[in-house]
């Protein structure tokens, strides 16, 4: 059986979408049907299209086997049935094209003189049906029983007596059983399981007395105020002064008692309150609770969350981004038509319906806000581009939308999907995309902003940032590159040269980047040889360290208050923005960034982008440091914890790993191995030892560094009914912490993190650095054991070097597998020991 996606080589599957349908005049069951499916067209007209629409037209990846065709005309065939796994097949051999649109006539055979006259009878010949029929059938053998019913004529109105009756005396009217003691069977009590609980006395007492005004005579209420001639007098007599004298040392030593202990507390409520500033604070009293619950049927359907980013300004708004699953997805086309990839924003206020939808050119595998502008966002797609929206025309219906509302009005830079058209939601159009020439040959995995504290050039160099405000992005892709782009002009255009650009963002989008539509080009393109062997690492996720600013940041980051999202004033227009000459921007010779990159391999790999001159005076980056191959799959996860910076977390395949830079003996913590993929995890941003991961089993593990590394401290075993795929945590208020997990199946839960999770113990953040650095010395102390051998043979003296025969280095590899035998025997005894 041949696969669903051969084809022979004279046609070529292709998906048209609607819109080309329109321009062509090929609509699906109106212009061409199952009956007659054949529609011509000419190879003017293709090309013109794809001159025109470029990217966006569907005859475009094929553009150079139209340009081939000898004819002036091609069929365009409508495959209902989804023979070859598209809507229609382009014929592109002219023979096939006269064979299918003018078959040759076959001539009829002629009739026999016998058909034209009149059927002639034939002998019956039995085979044994009728012998079947007969076994089969059902037949009467005995006579028909025959009823008579009738009923009697009543009369209605007649008179009724009712009267009374003794039980006891009418017969079979009841039968009473009386209960009894049984005396040959008894039960003896031996035990008694019951539960006791210590609770604090409480004396309650009440009064039938009458009082109406209830009011102490003891209680002072209204202060008592003298006359000035009364406070003359007071304050000239004796008798006050010796009272202040006698009462004085007595109410002092009260207020020095009340200081010391409150005798009027309540220790049994005060608990939990000790419980949590206490040392075992970490002694979980309280799990993980569902908050809120987001899925959108219609747009969520074969599809599954890839990112979740919570709005950094407005309370409970999140963004989900929506990827299709492998199985649906085919080379031709990812997108179906009638479908286009969303980013869906949902609320607290409103959770049937999402409250935003973003229009993507294809999946989006990872987006983020601007961290000066909450309004733009720059995702990263599946074919490769970069994709940049601006939703600050829409920031009012996000802080208060109107739950189950169907009327909202459509400004002129939104669309309306077919799907949507009841709900009127509002979708933004994207208002900058990538050049098709210029983008990544591979989805894009990560995308992130720089800081607004620095820039770089076009030659690589850290430089200041003048204008405080993020304007340059980091993408990296399996692929094996990591490019920069930059949202402002590269060159100095005028407005006209702009408006006349004919690959501009289409009507209805904001003009915000409508200099970089279709035409943006990344201004750094760099990919990083491995150390040991030939070829390129592929990284798949990316963490950003960086010490620019003077001082070193060791505090969690600061995040704004939640709030309105509007655009600030001062921020100037991106349109108008142009890059600044290198020449005038002051160089930052103290620079130190530091790059760790996760592979699809499981490899860790550190990297120093800094450029130095190299023998030819021309400059380039160091390179990677360092290549560490704990992890046994991909690498999902590379985050920076927000309190240490030079801690960063690595999760992939069955464990996760904590490293910390500078350290390059291995990571100073390594999970235990988990029998259920690790899927996704991240930091608490409120305490600085609690990690949460999530599972392929749906899942979610709680680790505790001050407590035990060898196991989790809690899990949440149903938080999803499928593979989590990303887990996102939320600082709401001071007292109210949120998870927002996504799964395969496109569905988004919200989870309340307890207080035992969100508020840290008494010097937590010291005792976790302490611990950092005694995981860091034991490191050190391994090393040095591997390299004392060696010492000791070079200090011994060179004679017996020379008549010794020189041992071979261990490999790479040796010497990794003997670190991983030493650290899982260190595991074990740490094991044995707790």
């Amino acid at each position: 059986m041949k696969p669903k996606w051969y084809h022979p080589d004279d046609v070529l599957p292709l998906i048209v979408t609607s819109n080309t349908q329109e321009l062509f005049g090929c609509r699906a069951d109106d212009d061409v049907t199952e009956e007659n499916p054949y529609k011509l067209l000419k190879k003017d007209d293709i090309l013109q299209d794809i001159q025109t629409r470029a990217a966006v037209s569907d005859f475009s990846p094929i553009k150079q086997t139209v340009l081939d065709y000898p004819e002036e005309e091609l069929l365009l065939v409508y495959d209902r049935d989804y023979t070859y796994n598209s809507n229609f097949y382009l014929v592109i051999t002219p023979e096939t094209k006269n064979r299918l649109f003018s078959p040759p006539e076959t001539e009829k055979p002629e009739e026999e003189d016998e058909c034209s006259g009149p059927p002639k009878s034939k002998p019956w010949v039995s085979l044994g049906s009728e012998l079947e029929i007969d076994n089969e059938s059902v037949k009467t053998i005995r006579p028909k029983l025959q009823y008579k019913l009738s009923r009697l004529q009543r009369k209605f109105g007649a008179p009724v007596s009712f009267s009374d009756q003794d039980p006891a005396r009418a017969k079979n009217s009841y039968a009473e059983y009386d209960p009894y003691e049984d005396s040959r069977f008894s039960i003896k009590q031996m035990e008694r399981d019951c539960g006791v609980q210590a609770v604090h006395r409480v004396q309650s007492l009440t009064t039938q007395t009458q009082w109406i005004i209830k009011r102490n005579m003891f209680t002072q209420y209204i202060p008592r105020e003298f006359s000035d001639e009364d406070k003359e007098k007071i304050l000239q007599s004796e008798s006050l002064k010796n009272f202040c004298i006698s009462v004085t040392p007595g109410v002092l030593q009260v207020l020095q008692q009340e200081q010391l202990m409150n005798i009027f507390s309540d220790d049994w409520s005060d608990l939990e309150t000790e419980a949590d500033d206490g040392d075992w604070s970490t002694k979980i009293s309280e799990g993980l609770m569902l908050h809120q619950v987001f899925r959108d049927q219609k747009n969520t359907k074969d599809k599954k969350i890839s990112c979740i980013t919570w709005h950094p300004t407005i309370y409970g708004v999140l963004a989900v981004a929506l990827t299709a699953k492998k199985d649906e997805q085919s080379n031709e086309s990812r997108i179906s038509p009638g479908r286009p990839s969303l980013i869906c924003f949902h609320s607290f206020s409103n959770p049937c319906d999402p409250q935003l939808l973003l229009e993507c050119p294809d999946d989006i595998f990872a987006f983020e806000f601007c961290p000066t502008d909450p309004n733009i966002i720059v995702g990263g797609c599946v074919n490769g581009q970069v994709a940049l929206w601006d939703i600050s025309a829409h920031v009012t219906h996000l802080q208060a939308p109107q739950a189950g509302s169907k009327k909202v009005s459509v400004n002129t830079d939104t669309l309306d999907l077919d799907d949507n058209l009841e709900k009127k939601t509002p979708v933004v159009r994207c208002c900058g995309l990538s050049a098709l020439e210029s983008r990544h040959k591979a989805p894009v995995t990560d995308i992130h902003w720089l800081p607004p504290t620095f820039e770089m050039s076009r030659t690589g160099l850290v430089v200041e940032n003048r204008l405080n405000i993020s304007v340059q992005i980091i993408s990296c892709s399996p692929d094996g590159f990591l490019m920069l782009w930059d949202v402002r002009v590269q060159k100095q255009l005028s407005q006209s040269a702009v408006d006349r650009n004919p690959q501009s963002t289409t009507s209805g989008a904001p003009d915000t980047f409508k200099h970089l539509d279709r035409t943006w080009k990344p201004l750094i393109k760099v990919s990083f040889a491995r150390i040991d062997t030939s070829g390129e690492y592929t990284p798949l996720k990316f963490s950003l360290g960086h010490d620019t600013c003077a001082g070193n940041n060791t505090g969690p980051a600061t995040e704004k208050p939640v709030g309105s999202g509007y655009r600030s004033e001062l921020l100037p227009d991106y349109s108008r923005l142009r890059v600044p000459s290198a020449k005038t921007l002051q160089t930052l010779e103290d620079a130190n960034i530091k790059l760790c990159i996760g592979t699809e391999i499981g490899e860790t790999v550190f990297i120093d982008w800094k450029m130095e001159k190299d023998d030819s005076g021309r400059l380039r980056n160091t390179g990677p440091l360092h290549c560490f191959n704990i992890h046994h799959s991909c690498v999902n996860t590379v985050q920076r914890s927000p309190f240490f910076k030079n801690v960063v977390l690595t999760i992939g395949g069955y464990n996760f790993a904590i490293w910390k830079e500078r350290i390059m003996h291995g990571p100073i913590i390594l999970s235990p191995s988990s029998q259920q993929l690790y899927t996704t995890g991240c930091w608490s941003p409120s305490r600085p030892a609690i990690i949460f991961t999530g599972k392929e089993d749906g899942s979610i593990e709680v680790w505790n560094l001050n407590e035990k590394t060898n196991e989790p401290v809690y899990v949440h075993s149903q938080a999803s009914e499928a593979k989590i795929t990303s887990i996102k945590p939320w600082t709401a208020s001071p007292k109210q912490h949120f998870l927002a997990v996504g799964d395969d199946k496109g569905a988004v839960s919200v989870l309340q993190i307890p207080k035992a999770l969100y508020r840290p113990s008494k010097n937590e953040k010291s005792s976790v650095e302490k611990y950092f650095e005694r995981e860091e010395n034991r490191l050190k102390n391994i090393s040095s054991k591997k390299e004392s051998p060696a010492t000791q043979k070079k200090e011994a003296g060179e004679p017996r070097m020379r008549t010794e025969p020189e041992k071979p280095a261990k490999s790479n590899e040796e010497n990794e597998e003997e670190y991983r035998k030493e650290y899982e025997e260190y595991l074990v005894m740490e094991e044995i020991c707790c």
